[in-house]
């Protein structure tokens, strides 16, 4: 079961990498994809930076926790997700849900599971 669990986590890290490096090489794609709007070099550069630099650093810290074996790594993804499914609950809460916002939600949650 530990092997499953540290697989499932490492799988999730990987997918986190490979959703920032698509950011970084074509942000204006991805990102109106998952909502956001960039608006010239600052927004290219937002989008790099803050976007990508959130799904970067928790699939980093999920594929060491995976590949070392020590759960306290899995506190930063857990951290992040945790805060990014708060921000998505508190939209819904405020301005309604979407049918496009539940995915989003269905994924962190389920990360939120699995880590």
């Amino acid at each position: 079961m530990q092997m499953v669990s540290r697989l499932l986590v490492g799988i999730a890290g990987l997918l986190g990498l490979l959703v920032a490096l698509r950011l970084w090489m074509a942000p204006e794609e991805l990102a109106v994809q998952l909502g956001v709007q960039p608006i010239g070099p600052f927004g290219l550069a937002t989008v790099r930076a803050d976007v990508a630099g959130f799904f970067a650093g928790a699939g980093v810290f999920s594929i060491l926790a995976a590949v070392r074996n020590r759960a306290v790594l899995l506190n930063a993804p857990l951290v992040l997700i945790g805060l990014a499914l708060t921000g998505r609950l508190i939209t819904a809460a405020t301005s309604g849900i979407t049918n496009e916002m539940i995915p989003p939600i269905a994924i962190e949650a389920g990360l939120l599971a699995v880590l």
